[in-house]
């Protein structure tokens, strides 16, 4: 007798919640005719859209993984001669693909979205961090940047030259803010079909940024989906990713910053965005912290950066 067998079919549910892998979990679903049904109620679930992931549409058989095993042998054997593969871009991906993924789970609450890169460009050396909030359009964002980062100061006692001014710092803003709508518009469908959701995060493996959606701005996107009566918007398909609103940016900025560790961050920059038509930057100290918890270096310059004088910026819906 399976271990597994004595188990009341709660436990074992548990069990596949805390495994979460959608991946793993198809697999599990091979196991037995239980496990085939017991795999479609978990809650948790953890989804790598990877290239692998993406094309697997259920679990493989004994015969075609034997099979799978040798064309991965000889794939191997001729990258030796060839160049490596780019990793695929979420922006490639279409709303369907999760969807189908997921097609099979049908209580998802918890959903955690890994991508397999960012999608801000960026000029050698420099580096930009965000974390985004949406519900039915984008409710929050707190974007940490800089042009580079040394133990010695570049910096110029005179200033920055307009070359690497407030153009500079709006660009790096209006990146992370199109590549935050990309990923809320890639989502969109598994957020319509499952109305049990209550938390669903999305980061890259990078850690370039993250979009959060909880359980109120999951409520707001699916009434607002569902007063739309199932038609789509030509704008988002063309674009493939959600409108971004007419928007305020309390913009704070520093030459150089130095951490406590030493090091230098040139032009360092710290944007808060908020919707323009309900604007209040009361909040914005926590929302700031709070984005880069646990992130030493980027925690540390929000802090510092928080000190510094706050210009504000209008931005209009794009």
């Amino acid at each position: 007798m399976d271990v597994f067998d004595g188990l009341p079919d709660a436990i074992v549910v548990d069990i596949l919640n805390k495994v979460g892998d959608v991946k793993t979990l198809h697999r599990c679903s091979s196991i037995s005719k239980r496990f085939n049904s017991l795999v479609p109620q978990s809650e948790s679930l953890f989804v790598r859209l990877d290239q692998d992931v993406t094309t697997e549409s259920r679990p493989d058989s004994p015969v075609s993984n034997i099979f799978q095993s040798l064309v991965k042998s000889f794939q191997g054997f001729l990258s030796l001669f060839s160049k490596p593969a780019k990793p695929i871009r979420f922006t490639n991906l279409s709303p369907n693909i999760p969807t189908k993924i997921l097609s099979r789970f049908d209580r998802i609450k918890n959903l955690e979205v890994e991508l397999p890169g960012g999608d801000v460009s960026l000029e050698k050396g420099a580096a930009v961090k965000w974390k985004a909030e949406f519900g039915k359009t984008l409710q929050t964002c707190v974007v940490v940047a800089f042009r580079s980062a040394s133990t010695v100061s570049s910096s110029s006692p005179y200033g920055e030259s307009d070359a690497i001014g407030l153009k500079t710092r709006v660009v790096w803003t209006i990146n992370a803010l199109m590549a935050a709508s990309s990923r809320h518009f890639l989502m969109s469908e598994v957020v319509k079909e499952h109305k049990e959701m209550e938390s669903l995060v999305m980061h890259d493996v990078g850690g370039e940024g993250t979009v959060v959606m909880r359980a109120d701005g999951l409520r707001e996107f699916q009434k607002t989906e569902e007063a739309r009566g199932g038609e789509a918007d030509e704008r988002l398909m063309k674009n493939r990713r959600s409108v971004v609103p007419n928007v305020r940016m309390g913009m704070r900025h520093a030459p150089s910053l130095e951490l406590k560790s030493g090091i230098y961050l040139e032009s360092a920059t710290l944007v808060i965005v908020r919707p323009s038509d309900k604007y209040s930057d009361f909040g914005d100290d926590e929302l700031a912290t709070e984005a880069f918890a646990g992130n030493c270096m980027y925690g540390e310059a929000v802090v510092a950066l928080l000190k510094r004088e706050k210009i504000n910026l209008e931005i209009n819906s794009f």
